[in-house]
């Protein structure tokens, strides 16, 4: 579901919505789906603690960062190029982690690190092409989703540490991001679209805010009830990249050069090796 989000930000952009106003429908539409959830779980996920709201707000600077980023990446440079470097948000976490935690950086995830970003490097296509061919704005946004994704693992998986759920994490967040986007946000830009055929424009906008941010998130905290947490990433980590790289193919024709393809495969081999250590690790 997360590979299929380039799918609905090309759509909007190509219909006039602006990226705060894009931002603004996803997460808006997205706090009914994600309460649905709360409501189904436990209603006890509503309540919060007011020492939380800080990490709150960092979750959801996180959010607004990590969807700015990616969605330009994804308008810019090829779906699955954009989720791969999205995909290495492990990694920083990792750097993180040791800056900040002195958590132990083994031979083994240096190994990982090096292979991943090279799989990155072919990934590009910068060894086939001139790389003004290449728009650098694009990878620069796809790095930064990265960068924000990291910083948000690690702002959530503090809270959750604090026994607050991800569900809360989530549901708050949301709700602070919309209200902050709502004054920036072009409710003539949303008009026009829906009148271009109201009934399957709002349809496309309920399917977007579901299927690209509340179902993904939702499916992916249930998945860790039944699985290994560095399971769970390697399925995460795997599965975004080719599923954008199948999008791609199939919708906008995307056809990914042989050394592109092997830059793929490398890249998901390095977070799965790394993903693994980690679980090995727990």
């Amino acid at each position: 579901m997360f590979g299929s989000s380039g799918i609905f930000v090309r759509t909007l952009t190509q219909n006039g919505i602006d990226a705060t106003t894009l931002l603004f429908l996803r997460f808006s539409i997205a706090i009914i789906p994600i309460l649905i959830a709360i409501l189904l779980t436990d209603t006890k996920l509503l309540k919060i603690n007011f020492k939380d709201l800080p990490l709150f707000l960092v979750c959801a600077m996180c959010i607004i960062g990590l969807n700015l980023c990616y969605n330009e990446s994804m308008n810019t440079v090829s779906l699955s190029l954009a989720a791969v470097l999205l995909s290495l948000a492990p990694i920083y976490v990792l750097i993180f982690a040791y800056v900040l935690f002195r958590e132990k950086i083994t031979s083994g995830k240096i190994i990982c690190m090096i292979l991943a970003i090279f799989g990155c490097v072919l990934m590009t296509g910068v060894l086939e092409t001139s790389l003004s061919d290449i728009p650098f704005i694009g990878i620069v946004s796809g790095i930064g989703a990265g960068l924000f994704w990291a910083v948000y693992l690690m702002s959530s998986k503090k809270s959750i540490e604090s026994g607050t759920h991800t569900y809360t994490i989530l549901f708050y967040s949301v709700i602070f991001i919309s209200l902050a986007l709502l004054p920036f946000t072009s409710f003539n830009q949303i008009n026009d679209f829906i009148n271009i055929n109201p009934s399957l424009s709002v349809i496309f906008l309920i399917i977007h805010s579901t299927f690209s941010f509340a179902l993904p998130y939702i499916f992916s905290t249930v998945s860790l009830k039944h699985i290994d947490s560095g399971v769970s990433s390697i399925l995460l980590s795997g599965a975004e990249p080719f599923a954008a790289l199948i999008f791609g193919f199939a919708i906008y024709s995307a056809t990914p050069t042989i050394l592109m393809s092997c830059g793929f495969l490398l890249t998901i081999i390095a977070m799965t090796m790394l993903s693994k250590k980690e679980s090995v690790k727990n």
